[in-house]
């Protein structure tokens, strides 16, 4: 699985090459996803008993984000362990205003924003979005992010080398959308 996990990377990374590019998504990702949490937490799914001091509400934003966590912990720890500190955040965040009166109107501008973005995004790259040849990439976004954060930071060289070598297939030149 982490063999998958880091060709679907790799594959990303391929198609957010140029800095332009890669600092729209960095806005526009976790709008996306914040937008997504805030309609997800809409869908109530019951709740999990926590013992005498009560229940944990399960929304269908909590299942995503669980099964998201698991992969991204299980295929690279360290992705896995600040995905959970950022998007758990958002997560929060979804929840509070995922029961006040404007779910709707923050899930609508935050989407199509984030989306504009990213497609200004691509328009930099000269490249269609990746998610147009691999609908899968979308959930790539967030940990290829965190990636890209830590490999600035110096972090996780040998990672950023395998991704990078395994990247070169998927560089072929492309017209924008």
């Amino acid at each position: 699985m982490r063999d998958w996990f880091l060709e679907q990377l790799a594959m990303y990374a391929a198609y957010h090459r140029d800095k332009r590019n890669q600092a729209t998504h960095h806005i526009g990702v976790p709008l996306i996803v914040y937008a997504l949490l805030v309609a997800a937490s809409q869908v109530h799914l019951g709740t999990v008993p926590l013992g005498p001091s009560g229940a944990l509400p399960l929304s269908l934003g909590t299942l995503l984000l669980f099964v998201l966590f698991a992969l991204y912990l299980s295929n690279v720890p360290v992705i896995g362990f600040v995905a959970v500190l950022i998007y758990g955040v958002l997560f929060a965040l979804a929840e509070t205003v995922g029961q006040g009166e404007a779910v709707w109107s923050t899930f609508l501008v935050c989407f199509v924003g984030g989306w504009i973005i990213q497609f200004i995004g691509h328009v930099f790259e000269g490249r269609r979005p990746a998610l147009f040849t691999n609908a899968l990439q979308a959930f790539m976004a967030p940990p290829f992010l965190i990636a890209e954060i830590l490999f600035a930071l110096g972090l996780e060289k040998e990672l950023e080398r395998d991704i990078m070598a395994r990247s070169v297939k998927y560089n072929a030149t492309q017209k924008a959308i």
